[in-house]
């Protein structure tokens, strides 16, 4: 029989002498790992990491204030009388955190009922600025009186007053339509609501 080609080890139950543990062995891993896990410590997470994994934190302060109507600028020629604000409401429209004002706005005069704009404030573009005009929903050249002109989320909604020919008395609109305008894919898309039946 031929003699086996290495030392017989079927007697010894103990771990090959390159596995056994040793207390430098492990000195030095414990040594090492307290060295990764220090340095990771003290590194922390790079710029690019943190603001990748990092939640937005809102603005610190108070909420940014709604546009101030009275401030702001209107593409309308009232001649010698002065643009008078009607009706405001406030929402954040576009979504973008910061609260932008629908108003309602005519030209004041002695007598009659003037037409009306609506338009959508949003904040100066400059610290100081007056507040910015970025939508006209209803241009005072219709001819159209509102009511009821409400913000809520992302929509404006308004009830429009209008003469369904030249004759009818400007005091006194026979025309009536409720409508909202919806803030979809960067723009207001105006939507009628069914007029209600007669009676």
């Amino acid at each position: 029989m031929q003699p086996p080609a290495g030392p017989d080890r079927s007697d010894d139950s103990g771990p090959l002498p390159h596995t056994r543990s040793r207390p430098a062995h492990w000195l030095a891993t414990a040594a090492a790992l307290a060295a990764v896990i220090l340095g990771a410590a003290l590194a922390g997470p790079g710029d690019a990491t943190a603001g990748a994994t990092a939640p937005a934190k809102a603005p610190a302060g108070p909420p940014a204030a709604a546009p101030d109507p009275g401030a702001a600028r209107y593409p309308v020629d009232c001649g010698p009388f002065r643009p008078e604000v009607v009706r405001r409401a406030t929402s954040d429209l576009d979504g973008d955190g910061r609260p932008e004002t629908a108003v309602e706005v005519r030209c004041g005069s002695g007598a009659g009922t003037r037409p009306s704009g609506v338009y959508v404030l949003a904040a100066p573009a400059a610290r100081g600025g007056a507040p910015r005009v970025v939508a006209t929903l209803v241009d005072p050249k219709e001819g159209m009186s509102v009511t009821g002109l409400d913000a809520t989320g992302r929509t404006v909604s308004a009830t429009l007053l209008g003469y369904s020919r030249a004759g009818v008395p400007r005091c006194c609109p026979d025309l009536r339509r409720a409508v909202k305008w919806h803030w979809r894919d960067g723009e207001f898309v105006l939507t009628a609501l069914p007029v209600a039946k007669s009676v």
